[in-house]
């Protein structure tokens, strides 16, 4: 049995198993949350790979508390974030412009990249598996862009896939933060593929052991490994799909929170006292974010996302911040009593949420200018 690692061990473990590029997310008690070196480690690995010929596919898991599996990326570490906002630390600046040239780099690979999103899979966990070719779940796998819940907003890229999914189901999962199981990311189009948890360790040994003629037989190989026919995901696949569309293609979050709570059913009232304990200033500016990104490319999109993120820690600088704020009350301080401001939905004024538009850089000087 695999034992969980040390303090010292490498928090990424990159492997090259025969011709397939392995990558083992390996920060269990932190549920993998990417940091900074995280970030650095992931991405020179990816370029080395990239432009190796040895090198057919890539593969990427997480370690559990336990061994291999069970938790792929909780997200980026929040911790961090807050202790960096408040000390004015400039290392902030570079996770966020470093980890979206990430995202940006998984989702335009030139060879296969594999995901396996076993358990916990949140925020920047989706960042670095919505941009996989093949992207499996498990029976454990939850997924989520819970980020509203902490004065943020569904970023690494949340922008560009949450809007492209079918209806207003990004609308929904946005301002919500609305955990999926496997089924019903594979339902919704977060997944491409659903297997038992039980027969990954047995995949991921024989990635190693077989021979390939090719990046896209590493893809075809894994995808023979999964189900053929996944589990039923009714609970989202049916029912309140057209509720959704309807209400969450409202033109306001004032609009849509005073549907639900006029609506008799139980998932309406539900949903409504959910949106009520999200920043209600960050279910305006995602409301918009999710409406923006539909006509925008990936790499516009990330641009759009680098200034949004900026002034989530800027325009209301330390304790005063929004998402400062919403880290202490989940993660600090842990009181779950965040004191949002404006404190209300209908509080917020639409030049708040414009500010948080305006880019702080013009063309070449923006940090991720160089995305195309």
């Amino acid at each position: 049995m695999t034992t969980a690692p040390t303090p010292s061990a490498p928090q990424v473990i990159a492997e090259l198993r025969g011709r397939v590029g392995c990558i083992t997310l390996n920060r269990p008690q932190a549920l993998n949350a990417l940091s900074l070196a995280m970030i650095r480690e992931l991405t020179t690995t990816l370029i080395a790979w990239r432009d190796d010929p040895m090198v057919l596919a890539v593969v990427v898991r997480g370690m559990g508390k336990e061994g291999p599996f069970g938790a792929f990326c909780a997200g980026g570490d929040i911790r961090f974030f807050h202790r960096a906002a408040l000390a004015g630390d400039h290392d902030l600046e570079a996770f966020f412009t470093e980890e979206y040239a990430l995202n940006h780099l998984i989702h335009t690979y030139a060879k296969p990249y594999i995901a396996f999103m076993d358990g916990i899979v949140m925020g920047g966990g989706m960042g670095i598996s919505q941009g996989a070719s093949l992207r499996v779940v498990t029976e454990r796998s939850k997924l989520a862009m819970p980020e509203t819940g902490i004065g943020l907003f569904p970023d690494v890229g949340g922008g560009y896939f949450l809007s492209r999914l079918p209806g207003r189901l990004g609308e929904y999962l946005a301002l919500t933060g609305r955990v999926l199981s496997g089924a019903e990311a594979v339902a919704v189009g977060l997944a491409d593929a659903h297997m038992d948890s039980g027969r990954l360790a047995g995949l991921w040994q024989s990635l190693g052991q077989t021979p390939y003629e090719s990046g896209e037989a590493v893809q075809r190989w894994c995808e023979n490994h999964t189900q053929k026919t996944p589990p039923r995901a009714d609970a989202l696949a049916a029912g309140p799909r057209a509720q959704i569309d309807a209400v969450f293609g409202l033109d306001s979050v004032a609009a849509i929170v005073a549907a639900l709570e006029a609506a008799p059913d139980d998932w309406s009232r539900e949903t409504a006292a959910t949106l009520r304990q999200r920043s209600p200033l960050m279910l305006h500016v995602v409301l918009e974010q999710i409406r923006r990104a539909r006509t925008l490319g990936l790499a516009d999109n990330l641009r759009l996302e680098r200034g949004l993120v900026h002034h989530c820690f800027h325009l209301r600088p330390g304790a005063a911040s929004e998402t400062v704020e919403g880290i202490r009350a989940l993660a600090i301080d842990k009181d779950h009593a965040p004191r949002w401001h404006p404190a209300s939905i209908d509080q917020v004024n639409p030049t708040q949420v414009a500010a948080f538009f305006d880019s702080p850089w013009a063309g070449a000087d923006h940090p991720l200018s160089a995305l195309n």
